[in-house]
């Protein structure tokens, strides 16, 4: 169906080289938009974008550096034209008793997570804003929604950016930007095998406690951003789409 179509759309997708990114940068060529991958390490988003094809390019960015947000929107937009879907994606996890962790580690994590994100949404908006189009997507977590134990730095910068999508949603949907979240639980990826390696027992009781029996795969998020930056969502915004196998509703 044409609404759900991103044709003549441009996605800039932070952490677009792996995992979630990676799965949400490739729904979104499958629909019809032209990406940009942000991240890091330039081989890794040159490697994705080229597996991505035509569609796809890619820019060498670190989030944390925010002072360098408006010069990355303004080269971006060279080959493809202005950005208008920003999905904030990129992330970094600490599994770390939250006694044991470290104000050095709690910004850390704020800074990568929420301040970069913030930063590159203030480079990225005032163009959306002129054009009275646009969408802008945070990748928030399950650590959002319940008490995870081991993750205080991951659960208080995944909180913090549901708040902020619901103030940044109220300031510019009047100006036709939407701004929305993702929730994901465990979806399949480098990030979440990382945590998974050495602590079966944890892999055993996420299984136990999602209702559809699975870890999620980076499509399933990545089809959900596609539907909240389409048509078909015009009217959807300050929302958190929750993709997480139901766990935050399970027993």
């Amino acid at each position: 169906m044409d609404e759900f179509r991103l044709d003549k759309q441009v996605a800039l997708i932070t952490g677009g080289g792996t995992g979630l990114g990676f799965g949400i940068a490739t729904c979104m060529v499958r629909a019809g938009a032209k990406v940009i991958l942000i991240g890091r390490r330039e081989d890794v988003v040159k490697s994705a974008a080229e597996k991505l094809g035509p569609a796809a390019t890619f820019a060498q960015y670190d989030v944390t550096r925010m002072h360098e947000a408006p010069a990355l929107l303004s080269r971006v937009s060279k080959p493809f034209g202005p950005v208008s879907i920003l999905v904030n994606n990129a992330g970094i996890n600490l599994k770390k008793p939250a006694m044991e962790t470290t104000e050095d580690e709690m910004t850390q994590l704020m800074n990568t997570n929420v301040i970069g994100a913030h930063a590159l949404t203030r480079a990225a908006a005032p163009a959306m804003i002129e054009r009275k189009h646009g969408s802008i997507i945070f990748i928030a977590s399950a650590a959002s929604l319940f008490g995870i134990p081991y993750v205080v730095a991951y659960s208080a910068a995944k909180t913090a950016l549901i708040g902020v999508v619901r103030t940044l949603s109220t300031e510019l949907s009047p100006h036709g930007v939407r701004v929305n979240a993702i929730a994901p639980g465990w979806i399949e990826s480098e990030m979440s095998a990382t945590a998974m390696r050495n602590d079966p027992k944890r892999y055993e009781r996420v299984l136990e406690r999602t209702p559809l029996g699975r870890f999620g795969k980076p499509d399933d998020v990545g089809y959900a951003a596609v539907y909240l930056c389409s048509r078909a969502a015009s009217f959807v915004t300050g929302s958190t789409l929750v993709v997480d196998g139901g766990i935050s509703m399970g027993f």
